[in-house]
């Protein structure tokens, strides 16, 4: 929120309650998602037409969150955004479409808001796992970020840019538990898949990243090991085909906010592992995540978090 609209909206204070606008928003990606679990799109467009149910919740959900969105637009306005920096100000800088605006502050929480959240989760699961990894991440920071007399800094986007070890450890962890698990477009055109499949225009085409990323085919026999080395090469980050590793999708449509999931997801986890010791009290029992756009963990992940 900070980046994207210049708001801290103080999700993380314990002594202010839950916004309406967060409850609002998690209820509306909750309903979404159910919509793409129902046995028949004709169940929730029937409810829809008649006002019923889940729907009926959607509808009001939508319509708060979109006040909200606008609120926030009409305050910026009001105040001013030609001295901001954040990404809102800019684009109300070159567009006067508040329908268009509300969109993109909408767009850019349910992209960035529980994907960053989903992936550091199955990242610290993995590492609780894994404490080879976390060693080495360490010694990483160690090596990059300490100062010259000896002083831990936080780490600059150069230093981040430079730790190797801690990229490829987030990159394999998103290939065994990406945030979004299965994700679907819709043929343009009439077209032939490389296997000579015929889709025809219209046609909703699922894809499976959570599938793909556990395919002995595609990633060898050890694809569901944890292995950050599979991303190194003379100790250095080697990126893998987007169509390979479709986490962050490929082609034309791909996340425009891959980098800065990345680097938000560097940001934490340096500040964690350089301050605190993070164990999962079963690290075996696999994690089971509850229906939704975004795979959250069933019930969140307890840990336990001890001083260094």
């Amino acid at each position: 929120c900070k980046f994207s609209f210049g708001l801290d909206p103080g999700c993380l204070e314990l002594s202010l309650p839950v916004s309406e606008f967060a409850e609002a928003f998690d209820l509306a990606s909750r309903l979404s998602a159910q919509r793409g679990r129902a046995s028949s799109p004709l169940i929730w467009k029937l409810k829809r037409l008649l006002n019923l149910g889940t729907e009926k919740q959607l509808k009001q959900a939508i319509k708060l969150v979109d006040e909200l969105a606008q609120k926030m637009i009409n305050q910026r306005r009001e105040k001013g955004f030609s001295d901001r920096n954040d990404l809102l100000s800019r684009f109300m800088g070159t567009i006067n479409d508040d329908k268009y605006l509300r969109d993109i502050v909408v767009s850019f929480l349910l992209a960035g808001r529980d994907t960053v959240a989903s992936g550091l989760t199955s990242f610290f699961w993995l590492l609780s796992q894994h404490p080879e990894v976390e060693s080495a991440i360490r010694e990483e920071l160690e090596r990059v970020v300490r100062s010259s007399d000896g002083r831990q800094q936080i780490a600059s986007y150069d230093q981040m840019r430079d730790m190797h070890y801690l990229h490829a450890a987030l990159c394999e962890s998103l290939r065994l538990f990406p945030p979004i698990q299965f994700d679907s477009k819709f043929a343009l055109e009439d077209d032939i898949l490389p296997d000579c499949t015929f889709v025809r225009k219209g046609t909703r085409v699922t894809y499976h990243p959570y599938a793909m990323g556990r395919m002995e085919r595609v990633w060898g026999p050890d694809c569901l090991e944890y292995k950050p080395g599979r991303w190194l090469k003379d100790g250095r980050y080697v990126p893998e085909n987007p169509f390979k590793y479709p986490v962050f999708q490929a082609g034309q449509r791909v996340c425009l906010g891959k980098e800065m999931a990345l680097v938000e997801m560097k940001c934490v986890v340096l500040a964690i592992i350089s301050r605190f010791n993070i164990r999962v009290p079963n690290p075996k029992q696999t994690p089971r995540f509850a229906p939704g756009l975004t795979a959250n963990v069933r019930g969140g992940l307890p840990v336990l978090v001890q001083e260094k």
